[in-house]
């Protein structure tokens, strides 16, 4: 087991909203506010082996958890498919090489439950990722996330970097990305359904038709596990991080709606895609280093929507 509080640990993406919630994760387990460092787009371009050279150098850590990504909703995938492509296979390959070179005790990789084949049977099992091709959309950020786990996997046999691989689910919670460009699904509609009663429009169109399903991990939960694996995992796998349910953006869509309190009509524009059919996920590996979800999907989202409803009025 890896004590943290005795590790310098460098948390990529560290501003961001997974980010926040393990900086403060890591310090409620004790680990001292000088040793979680983070690295910010400011000073160190991580798409820059130059720089990630350089982040080595001056923050000396002894762990990295790598959490930093070019990151959005189906709208962005589809917009900037190459730059999701080469942002995050960048970022990756300097941070795993640079690793290696700074005999680093352990990497964390976040990957994306978008990595795994489109048809994926539920509930995903870890086994099944290299099974198909991932759902065109966001098929360019599934496979340069992907590539890392091969990396990773490869640099453990030949240079013995304890390199570890997590696949979580949909995140939300307070702290995430409401721009209506980038957001991802839950904050998309709680921000769809907040304006709309307050402007008393009649109907929110909502994207596809519904009928896809998806899992949804509050982010708090997410930082703990994410805390837990860095401590006690120590295997070349790829552990899913979920909550171990499924439900349809349908449904999903109604219970936001509900919670806002919007009275009005949903409208699907079924021109607009579904993405990938369904998501859940098999997470049983995950409990073998004592992780499992705890919070409820109403309770989270109501403290998601209390959050933005507070955060928009600044």
């Amino acid at each position: 087991m890896l004590d943290l509080t005795r590790e310098r640990t460098v948390v990529t993406g560290g501003d961001g909203f997974l980010g926040r919630h393990l900086q403060a994760e890591l310090l409620s387990r004790g680990v001292p506010k000088g040793a979680v460092l983070v690295p910010r787009i400011e000073e160190f371009d991580l798409t820059r082996e130059d720089h990630v050279a350089r982040m080595y150098r001056e923050m000396r850590p002894t762990v990295v958890l790598h959490l930093a990504a070019v990151v959005g909703g189906i709208g962005a995938n589809r917009e900037s498919p190459g730059r999701f492509f080469y942002g995050n296979m960048a970022m990756g390959l300097h941070l795993i090489e640079h690793a290696r070179h700074a005999g680093l005790k352990k990497f964390l990789q976040v990957g994306t439950i978008c990595s795994y084949p489109k048809h994926t049977p539920v509930p995903f099992r870890e086994e099944d990722l290299w099974n198909g091709y991932p759902e065109e959309t966001n098929a360019p950020y599934g496979i340069a996330k992907k590539a890392l786990l091969v990396m990773l996997q490869a640099y453990r046999q030949q240079y013995g970097l304890n390199g570890i691989y997590l696949l979580p689910v949909n995140l939300f919670g307070p702290g995430d990305n409401f721009d209506p460009r980038t957001s991802h699904v839950v904050p998309a509609l709680v921000r769809k359904f907040v304006d709309a009663k307050e402007r008393g429009e009649p109907t929110v169109v909502a994207w596809g038709t519904g009928k896809a399903s998806r899992e949804f991990l509050y982010v708090e939960d997410a930082a703990r596990g994410l805390a837990l694996a860095a401590e006690r995992y120590d295997s070349p796998e790829p552990v899913n991080l979920g909550a171990g349910f499924e439900i349809t953006v349908r449904e999903l869509t109604e219970k936001v709606s509900r919670l806002v309190g919007y009275e009005g009509q949903v409208v699907w524009d079924a021109s607009k895609p579904d993405g990938q059919p369904r998501r859940c996920l098999d997470t049983s590996r995950a409990r073998q280093f004592g992780f499992q979800a705890t919070t409820d999907l109403d309770e989270g989202l109501q403290r998601t929507i209390q959050w933005w409803l507070r955060e928009r009025q600044k």
